[in-house]
């Protein structure tokens, strides 16, 4: 041990003279030969030019992405995608229970809606959640245990997959479709408070014919609210094609008088660049914007239904359009990040994912005497009945 530690600052000496990267990952030292002068700070790249409805004009076709945001972006997406592959490992132990809707594939989506928007302004989703959770900032030691129905989860293994919360975001909503017109009431409070923020409320293709989101289209309309509304179109509801649900898939049109926009939801920096605008939209009091991201999931709808729809499909949409590899990539081939720093970070990522998943599973399962804890807010102590009326158990909010 005293001669790693000895060898360890010999490197360290010697690389503070000459800028280089050093890293320590477990037992390995990694020395990058190459400084960060080497590198590209900035560089623009063409993204697919957005489809408008009553729109003039749209995103641009050009995004600018600087060397520190290319890193921040895939370390994000890839501890997003290992989650959810430790997830689903876990599940198929049996030590996850229940629902478990997967994200795999879709973490452009998230990563660029963060990246358009404020840490201040709302987000609110519907149960495929794992991902937004994270980027709104819960740790995955968090999601992993409440996952887990662990007490260290961030609901304290009381919600489970669906119902996660965070400053600022509102769930992870179990009923198809129902946190649409409660995102328009968070848009409507944003909008009482005059504090400038948007909403973004997102939905997918498979919820997209419910009836109370063209209520709540209306609604924001009537009264010219900061909502963001996004459809994630990752092609299937359930195990359901999208041309088999829906009589019209243009879902950015189905606002009809709300403009919108469809967008490559697979590239993380069309769908940034998308979100700047609609929420520049918004905050011009111009009322609400619908999106449409055209994404891909690579598991079934959840992890009770695990049936793929077409694994040749599946195939090629990784080999062609991965999000994750298509901003490594363009990061490598533009000379914004290395093969081995690129490696260094999945290590990294790796070991994240490994040690909250041994926090999820070895952390205590919240006592009985928790269960009705937390039903209202701010009440004084209350009994609630139990499994029989017999038992009686005390509330405290």
């Amino acid at each position: 041990m005293k001669t790693m530690l000895t060898f360890i600052s010999t490197v360290l000496r010697g690389a503070a003279a000459k800028n280089v990267r050093i890293s320590v990952c477990g037992s390995r030292v990694v020395v990058s030969t190459r400084s960060y002068a080497d590198f590209t700070p900035q560089a623009s790249f063409d993204v697919k030019k957005c489809d408008l409805h009553r729109l003039d004009q749209g995103p641009p076709s050009q995004a600018v992405m600087t060397r520190e945001q290319g890193l921040k972006y895939y370390r994000v997406m890839q501890t997003m995608r290992r989650m959810e592959l430790k997830a689903d490992q876990l599940y198929k132990q049996k030590i996850i229970r229940g629902f478990c809707h997967l994200y795999d594939g879709q973490e452009a989506c998230a990563m660029g809606i963060e990246a358009g928007i404020n840490p201040t302004d709302h987000l609110i989703t519907a149960y495929r959640a794992h991902g937004y959770t994270y980027t709104r900032g819960v740790s995955v030691k968090e999601i992993l245990a409440e996952l887990t129905g662990r007490k260290g989860g961030v609901a304290k293994g009381k919600g489970g997959s669906m119902h996660m919360y965070a400053k600022h975001f509102y769930g992870g909503n179990g009923i198809v479709g129902a946190q649409v017109p409660l995102g328009a009431g968070v848009a409507l409070a944003c909008q009482y408070k005059g504090n400038n923020e948007v909403c973004v409320t997102l939905y997918g293709d498979g919820a997209a014919n419910q009836g109370q989101i063209f209520e709540a289209f209306n609604m924001a309309s009537l009264w010219k609210l900061p909502c963001i509304f996004i459809c994630e179109n990752n092609k299937y509801g359930m195990g359901t094609s999208v041309e088999r649900a829906s009589a019209s898939t243009d879902y950015y049109k189905r606002g009809d008088f709300i403009p919108g926009l469809r967008v490559d939801g697979m590239d993380v920096l069309c769908v940034r660049e998308a979100t700047k605008f609609a929420a520049d939209y918004c905050r011009s009091g111009k009322g609400p914007i619908l999106m449409e991201l055209q994404t891909y999931r690579y598991h079934g709808h959840s992890m009770s239904d695990p049936g793929l729809p077409n694994t040749v499909e599946i195939q090629e949409v990784r080999s062609k359009s991965d999000p994750i590899s298509m901003l490594k990539d363009r990061m490598i081939n533009n000379n914004m990040a290395s093969l081995e720093e690129i490696k260094e970070i999945d290590a990294e990522v790796r070991k994240e994912i490994e040690e909250a998943a041994q926090f999820a599973t070895s952390d205590p399962e919240p006592p009985l005497d928790d269960l009705c804890n937390h039903i209202f807010y701010n009440e004084p102590p209350m009994e609630v009945r139990g499994t029989n009326p017999w038992s009686k158990l005390k509330s405290v909010s």
